[in-house]
């Protein structure tokens, strides 16, 4: 775990226009092989109905995918309690308890943060797992294959051809939108976040753990996509199981048809509509 982590520049200058704007921050968080721009046309969306967006990215991410792809070593080393320390951070200048949105690792991040207690309503969509979550289906281990089958890759940053994000986001889509999407959002990724999400019923010391006890949680949806190959519904509905468990009112939705690349692909619209309807009901 980091100590006493710093929101870099960019983060700043969005915590800054949310607490100027007096509106309840949203906070974006994106997983692995994608950057905070993977959630520009959600933030549009929660900005037009009345929230301040803020979509910091992970420690060192670039500014754009080009600069991502050509400078893959700034993602190597990034670990699941370093990043949840660096949201933690920005979250604690927020003067406003926000919302949080998560996608993928994002929404295993988010889940790490409701579960400290900072989040006002979570959405995690498609997350990795948490300690305690026991299925590993086998297109959720032929996802992470490309990492976990070095395991010198816990240390590096790891891209993904484009077969390989075909199967683990784009198998729900056509060959032309696959393609776009690669071309348009994938960069490399911490390969360490997989290492320990795969590790973590091994390890009583993961930091991929998840507090759903807490009863400071607040309300969260856990949504997944039917055909997600890298968090099949099994990961997701286990997930839910867990949560559940809280205190706090938990939901669970399926999104017919898709994949993990829910968020960003041609269906992005309906996935944040139903984000931002259960934001609305638990942080208006």
């Amino acid at each position: 775990m980091s100590s006493s982590p710093q929101p870099p520049a960019g983060a700043e200058e969005q915590v800054d226009r949310a607490n100027a704007s007096g509106l309840t921050p949203v906070v974006f968080i994106h997983g692995l092989w994608l950057l905070p721009s993977s959630w520009d046309r959600w933030a549009a969306v929660f900005a037009d109905a009345g929230y301040a967006p803020v979509a910091p990215g992970w420690p060192d991410d670039p500014d754009t995918v080009e600069e991502a792809n050509a400078n893959p070593e700034v993602f190597a080393g990034k670990t699941v309690g370093q990043v949840a320390d660096h949201y933690t951070a920005v979250i604690g200048k927020l003067d406003r308890k926000p919302a949080v949105v998560g996608h993928s690792f994002g929404g295993l991040l988010a889940q790490i943060v409701a579960g400290r207690g900072l989040s006002a309503a979570t959405v995690a969509i498609d997350a990795a797992p948490f300690r305690g979550v026991l299925p590993l289906p086998v297109s959720a281990l032929r996802a992470a294959a490309p990492v976990l089958g070095n395991p010198l890759n816990h240390h590096r940053a790891v891209p993904l051809t484009y077969d390989q994000f075909r199967f683990a986001f784009t198998n729900a889509v056509d060959e032309d939108e696959a393609r776009a999407l690669y071309e348009e959002f994938a960069v490399p990724a911490s390969g360490a976040p997989l290492f320990q999400a795969a590790t973590a019923n091994l390890n009583p010391w993961t930091e991929a753990k998840a507090d759903y006890r807490n009863p400071e949680r607040g309300p969260m949806l856990v949504m997944s996509g039917e055909k997600d190959n890298t968090a099949p519904p099994a990961i997701t509905n286990a997930i839910y199981e867990k949560q559940r468990k809280n205190t706090g009112h938990t939901e669970a939705v399926t999104m017919a048809g898709r994949g993990h690349s829910l968020v960003i692909d041609h269906g992005w619209r309906e996935v944040c509509d139903v984000s931002l309807a259960f934001v609305r009901r638990w942080a208006p």
